[in-house]
């Protein structure tokens, strides 16, 4: 008999862990090769995690809602393998593995392996770590490391995870709510947290609670930050997409029995974009500090709602490499894997700019907020029927249209208004123009 190790895999480059939703499998249950043992959540998505082994699960190291790092052993599997040792497990350290550093089997219990790894990211003077994620959130909150060690941890070893630190953080903001207005100084307000917590509310009568699930929370949080990082700015612009209505509706049969796939609005509002973007490149932008950061890359993120009623921002790599039909299959591939739960972890990272259909819901024109750390997101509304006015060398004359407004929030801090308003009316001109490509 032989032990296989289950690690909790690399999730994307900025994830560094994961919480446990739940176990499918338990101790003793027999398991195949790729057959889902357990179902894992990150700040991104929700994944499931297979099985690297064939045999009988012998050992779960961790409890459901547990947050892990990456390469962490998460489980043991007992294979009918002749080998009687414990597969070597590799604990991947932040920084590059020198030469020193020699791959050998770790004799540590879960707990240490969970605090070896961590130790080697940040270690307080008191001896307590903390995950990169957790590091981030107290930057982003202005909580230095000397307030973060008096938190209390409910992790492994008495770590601060993620949720320890948002409960934090929603308890501090409700205790300097709940102050006096008199009591507040200059200096309190200062250095109050940036996080939002809406004040204690008393309600009577017929009604229904509600509690959060754990993406609303997420999205709940994103959004505040968001507008708290960022401020917004939202430029309209109006475009007749008469041409693109007609030749998707003269091609949309002969399109799908050719590629297998349906064509709809959003890669074609996707191709325009692109193109906008090639000639405003600080659009595709992000700010760190004081400095702009232009991406070269462009990566097109595409919100979509679940069956739940959440929101998730599937993104489509490279955008500008693709033509018509590899957008239109990226777009179809990402929205039936985001409906059906099967996003994987990069489905949802690296996006420089994200667009929203708000028309799908019926909305003629909507005011998105930014995709933190973009620095504009465009939301395309209903397309309506309406009498406008068509100018000619000849005079001008009514006629009815397919219109659609278009609406861009983006960031004041880099875009101005100039350039916000001349790239919503650039993506406009892009649909009105629209030439037919060849298929």
């Amino acid at each position: 008999m032989a032990i296989v190790d289950l690690v909790m895999p690399k999730l994307g480059e900025s994830i560094m862990e994961a919480t446990i939703l739940k176990w499918v499998k338990n101790v003793g249950d027999i398991v195949k090769m790729d057959e889902t043992i357990l179902e894992i959540a990150t700040d991104k998505v929700d994944s499931e995690v297979p099985s690297t082994a064939e045999g009988v699960i012998t050992e779960l190291l961790f409890k459901e809602n547990d947050v892990v790092p990456i390469d962490a052993v998460i489980a043991r599997i007992e294979t009918s393998g002749r080998e009687s040792a414990a597969t070597p497990v590799i604990i991947e350290a932040a920084q590059p593995l020198t030469e020193n550093v020699i791959t050998e089997e770790i004799k540590e219990t879960p707990a240490e392996i969970v605090a070896t790894q961590i130790k080697k990211e940040v270690k307080s003077h008191t001896g307590k770590f903390y995950s990169p994620l957790v590091l981030n959130i107290a930057a982003q909150e202005s909580i230095p490391l000397s307030e973060l060690e008096r938190i209390e941890g409910t992790g492994n070893d008495g770590r601060v995870t993620k949720n320890d630190l948002l409960d934090y953080i929603a308890s501090r903001s409700k205790k300097e709510v709940s102050l006096p207005v008199k009591a507040v100084s200059n200096e309190t307000t200062a250095g109050a947290s940036s996080s939002y917590s809406s004040p204690a509310t008393q309600s009577s009568g017929n009604l229904e609670i509600i509690e959060m699930d754990r993406m609303r929370k997420l999205i709940a949080e994103h959004m505040v930050r968001s507008v708290q990082t960022s401020p917004h700015v939202t430029s309209f612009s109006e475009a007749d997409v008469t041409n693109i209505v007609l030749w998707r509706d003269s091609v949309k049969s002969s399109f799908q029995q050719r590629e297998g796939t349906k064509i709809t609005f959003m890669p074609l509002f996707i191709e325009a974009i692109v193109r906008c973007i090639k000639k405003f490149p600080l659009i595709n932008s992000s700010v760190d500090g004081d400095k702009i950061i232009i991406k070269k890359d462009i990566n097109i993120g595409m919100a979509a709602a679940l069956p739940n009623g959440n929101l998730i921002v599937p993104v489509i790599k490279n955008a500008d490499q693709l033509n018509l039909v590899g957008l239109t299959k990226q777009v179809n591939h990402l929205a039936d894997a985001a409906r059906n739960s099967k996003l994987k972890p990069d489905d949802t990272q690296g996006a420089t700019f994200t667009l929203t259909n708000v028309g799908t819901f019926g909305s003629l024109m909507g005011t998105p907020i930014i995709n933190q750390p973009q620095v504009a997101i465009m939301a395309v509304g209903a397309i309506k029927k309406r009498p406008v006015v068509i100018e000619t060398p000849h005079g001008d004359s009514i006629a009815i249209r397919h219109m659609m407004y278009i609406s861009m929030s983006y960031d004041h801090r880099i875009i101005d208004g100039s350039l916000g308003a001349t790239f919503v009316t650039a993506v406009a001109k892009e649909l009105e123009n629209f030439q037919p490509p060849a298929l």
